[in-house]
């Protein structure tokens, strides 16, 4: 245990702390404005948490929202690792949840055993093709990856919007699909006799395993040391013989073909449907983007992910709460968030900072003296 300690310097310490204190620094500017609009913080805070993690009612409400942002953010391990940077996570959501509906709806006599891992099938296999163009157009065409994602995003909104006023409609009701079968929807955890019946889902357990696995992968396979070597040096990955390019695809196909399992679980775990307002918020609920900051939080981490989306899942369900208990505006709610959002991105680019700062100086200061042997 001691050398435990020892070898876990202050540098180190400050780093894994630094995304706790950005929160927390975030929820301090939050406070002077509840008291600059008259609210008191202390009775809008304990709302959010009573909001977040009060009753199991509302810790199942945590979990269910924290179920996507830890797929997605997962995905942006990968990206991130890989050296790129992946801002597609809604198209990839909303491409992954329209093959699942389309399977869904396909075979909607079959039974849940083969409909469900199906469906499960065609929302990796939609976010991955959605992930991979970008992918292909970074390694061999030098597109840049944020501007082709973020292209893909809208792509995916508009196929959204025409399927689902289209071929998709539910016939009583306009901009949404029909619902898939009783038997292909996963199935609700803690429905048992002695609990209240919650939307908590099997798609969270899900999302643990595959962290558990992604984890393995960066860091227990020649693949996963490939894509993180390509990640902090391209140039030599390449001297070394690492395909780069094939690399630069496999890390984006990866991280959408998560964020596309994402929307096919949230379509048949929680919705059993898809909908539309016109943006791919009304039903991603801007998963795409949270999981990104989910991803930050975690430091890039996929186990450190778990507790980071955990966090803003309750932040994200505990928000209405404060709102009903303080009467504030939703604007406050979203304004919060976004504190939340700029202080923990701007912690990680510190923590680079002072990293390639201590780097500079290991590799500049001199050598230690060597003592001399006095011969005998």
């Amino acid at each position: 245990m001691k050398n435990w300690f020892k070898s876990f310097s202050l540098p180190q310490l400050v780093d894994a702390l630094l995304p706790v204190l950005a929160t927390l620094a975030a929820l301090f500017i939050g406070a002077i404005m509840l008291l600059l609009m008259g609210a008191n913080p202390i009775t809008a805070y304990s709302a959010l948490l009573a909001g977040a993690f009060g009753n199991s009612n509302a810790l199942a409400d945590t979990v269910v929202k924290a179920t996507p942002l830890l797929l997605v953010g997962l995905g942006i391990c990968i990206a991130f690792r890989g050296g790129v940077t992946n801002i597609g996570g809604e198209g990839q959501f909303v491409a992954g949840a329209l093959s699942a509906t389309v399977v869904g709806l396909w075979l909607p006599e079959q039974s849940g055993w083969l409909v469900i891992p199906l469906g499960m099938l065609a929302g990796l296999l939609g976010g991955a093709l959605w992930g991979g163009i970008p992918g292909i157009l970074k390694a061999y065409f030098n597109v840049n990856e944020i501007l082709s994602t973020i292209m893909m995003n809208q792509i995916a909104v508009q196929l959204m919007n025409f399927l689902l006023i289209g071929p998709l409609i539910d016939p009583l009701q306009l901009e949404r699909s029909s619902r898939i079968p009783q038997t292909a929807r996963l199935a609700h955890a803690f429905d048992l006799p002695r609990l209240a019946p919650t939307r908590l889902h099997l798609g969270a357990a899900l999302a643990v395993g595959l962290a558990i696995l992604v984890y393995i992968l960066l860091w227990r396979t020649t693949l996963g040391y490939r894509i993180r070597a390509v990640g902090l040096n391209p140039h030599a990955s390449r001297y070394a013989g690492i395909k780069v390019p094939q690399h630069i695809v496999l890390s984006l196909l990866l991280s959408g073909a998560l964020a596309g399992l994402a929307g096919a679980v949230q379509v048949y775990g929680l919705h059993h449907r898809m909908f539309t307002d016109g943006s791919a918020t009304g039903f991603t609920g801007n998963a795409g983007f949270n999981g990104i900051v989910a991803a930050l939080f975690g430091q890039l981490h996929p186990l450190g992910v778990i507790p980071a989306s955990f966090f803003f899942g309750g932040l994200l369900v505990g928000a209405n709460k404060l709102q009903r208990a303080v009467q504030v505006p939703a604007a406050l709610i979203t304004t919060l968030n976004g504190l939340v959002v700029i202080f923990v991105v701007s912690s990680e680019l510190w923590r680079k900072k002072r990293a390639q700062q201590r780097l500079s100086a290991a590799s500049i200061a001199p050598p230690a003296p060597q003592r001399e042997e006095v011969p005998v």
